[in-house]
């Protein structure tokens, strides 16, 4: 292990419950996530000197302080790049209690994101930013690709094309999360898995994108308490060492339309990660004992599976085909039901799962962990953690 590894632990996690409506403020849902996990690590609000969340999170660092009774923040950062920014979120944290920067550093994420403004609908206002992105927009927005599942889209018809790849073989992900879902009580879709058979049945969202290829639109929030191993040997939990973080941005990077690559089907960026927490972390893709990839969209989950060196190029749907990501498969995947069954919360809920899968309090665990990956959002510049028991 080197640089940033073991030097920082998750101590705590806080949610609020899921919903689609969920009546009250994204600042009161932040406030309310931030409460949460600092309970659960045994800590109170002025334990607390540094926060991280994403820049798109409309709650400030200063208001979540003032909301949850913070007094003094040292430390406060943002990431770019919406679900790309999970993972980041707490290598920043980590990062700023490795060094001595801060002590304990909260990483939160909380927004209204189906009652309120939706993600998954086209949004002008993305074209009229004024900085690049605004631009780059104004290249896709005009010729119909204006939300994430088109943006997929593309991708995912040059996956098949390229490497035989079934919309079927996508179904596989979303069965598989739903399934876990049904066993989760906190899960949007708890108590109701589905079969292959309801996926390819589903109404087309943007071809070959089923319904069910792409997450949910949910309301909620997230909280994540990062600190040093030595304060954490005296809080509530069993700490979630920090293996390795990183983060990547690949050649030719886009928001969501890299398009103008030699290669369309590959997510280069995720395998920059991947190079790097194999490298941190002294391990590789056959040390893993679970993992959380992250699923907005289906066909991205595979590709993921290839750029991190879990099986090569082409071959994640021979990968899944046989039971590999159930709980007693060699790759147990999103065993909370991830964000196409519990929520989308940007990611941060993935990061939750993989500490209870260390802690050994999964409501679908997958026995002996020692260590777990989580990634970040795919098709944009991404991140990634490995935790360690």
């Amino acid at each position: 292990m080197k640089g940033l590894s073991g030097k920082a632990v998750i101590a705590g996690i806080g949610a609020t419950d899921f919903s689609k409506d969920s009546g009250r403020s994204e600042l009161r849902l932040a406030a309310e996530a931030v409460l949460a996990a600092l309970d659960d690590a045994g800590l109170t609000p002025a334990d607390v000197d540094g926060l991280t969340s994403f820049t798109m999170d409309t709650n400030t660092e200063a208001a979540v302080a003032r909301s949850v009774g913070i007094p003094d923040l040292k430390f406060f950062s943002r990431i770019h790049y919406g679900g790309g920014a999970a993972c980041a979120t707490v290598q920043q944290a980590a990062m700023a209690v490795a060094t001595g920067v801060a002590d304990v550093v909260v990483a939160y994420r909380a927004f209204n994101e189906r009652s309120g403004m939706r993600f998954g609908q086209v949004n002008s206002g993305l074209v009229q930013q004024v900085n690049s992105s605004g631009t780059d927009n104004a290249f896709s927005y005009p010729h119909g690709l204006s939300t994430p599942a088109a943006f997929v889209a593309m991708v995912a018809q040059r996956y098949m094309h390229e490497y035989g790849a079934t919309s079927a073989d996508f179904g596989r992900i979303a069965v598989t999360d739903r399934k876990h879902a049904a066993n989760n009580p906190q899960a949007f879709f708890y108590g109701k898995p589905i079969t292959l058979e309801d996926h390819q049945n589903s109404r087309f969202i943007a071809e070959p994108l089923h319904l069910l290829d792409c997450c949910q639109e949910s309301d909620g929030g997230i909280a994540i308490v990062v600190t040093s191993p030595e304060r954490a040997r005296n809080l509530r939990q069993k700490p979630a060492v920090i293996a390795a973080a990183a983060q990547g941005s690949g050649s030719d990077q886009y928001i969501m339309t890299s398009y103008y690559r030699p290669e369309l089907a590959g997510l280069p960026e995720m395998a920059l990660v991947g190079r790097q927490l194999w490298e941190q972390a002294g391990l590789g893709p056959q040390d893993i004992d679970m993992a959380v990839l992250y699923d907005h969209f289906t066909p991205y989950v595979l590709m993921q599976l290839e750029e991190l060196g879990f099986c090569g190029r082409g071959e994640a749907k021979d990968f899944i085909a046989d039971g590999a990501i159930d709980i007693g498969g060699r790759l147990p995947l999103n065993t909370h039901g991830g964000q196409l069954g519990e929520a989308y919360i940007h990611g941060m809920n993935g990061i939750a799962e993989g500490v209870r899968q260390i802690r050994g309090t999964s409501v679908n665990q997958v026995k002996d962990v020692q260590h777990v990956l989580v990634t970040a959002g795919t098709g944009v510049p991404t991140s990634g953690l490995v935790l360690t028991a």
